[in-house]
């Protein structure tokens, strides 16, 4: 289970998702005041059940198509989180409620960027085995 490079992959996706939401704010308002994840309950749970599914995903190693699938959920709720941010940050009319960007908005694509890494390493391992079985 820790041999495999996905599992690495995982768990950095995981650890992005939960661990850096505490640390990397969102964006500045207008008044000064930083906004991380945990103030919006949203996005903190987004975050949160993408941790889960990468955590999830690392456990379930003796399943590969699961595996694969859960890290599709995954990316994908990564794209709604991102848009969720692009949205936010261009439909702002005047710059009311964003004034300034935070680096935490780019948090999903550092996970969708592991989670695919993760998903390619596990689907060359599922073509291995394919590969084995056939010669059985």
């Amino acid at each position: 289970m820790l041999q495999r490079i996905q599992t690495i992959y995982l768990l950095l996706a995981a650890g992005v998702s939960a661990g850096l939401i505490f640390v990397f704010h969102l964006w500045i308002t207008d008044t000064g005041e930083k906004v991380f994840a945990t103030d919006n309950n949203y996005v903190y749970g987004a975050f949160l059940v993408s941790a889960l599914y990468s955590i999830i995903s690392i456990f379930r190693y003796k399943k590969r198509k699961l595996q694969f699938v859960l890290g599709q959920l995954n990316i994908i709720l990564n794209f709604f989180l991102l848009g969720f941010f692009v949205y936010r940050s261009l439909n702002v009319s005047g710059e009311t409620a964003v004034s300034e960007k935070g680096i935490g908005m780019l948090l999903p694509i550092v996970s969708i960027v592991l989670l695919a890494l993760a998903n390619k390493a596990i689907k060359k391992d599922e073509e291995l085995v394919k590969s084995v079985d056939r010669l059985r």
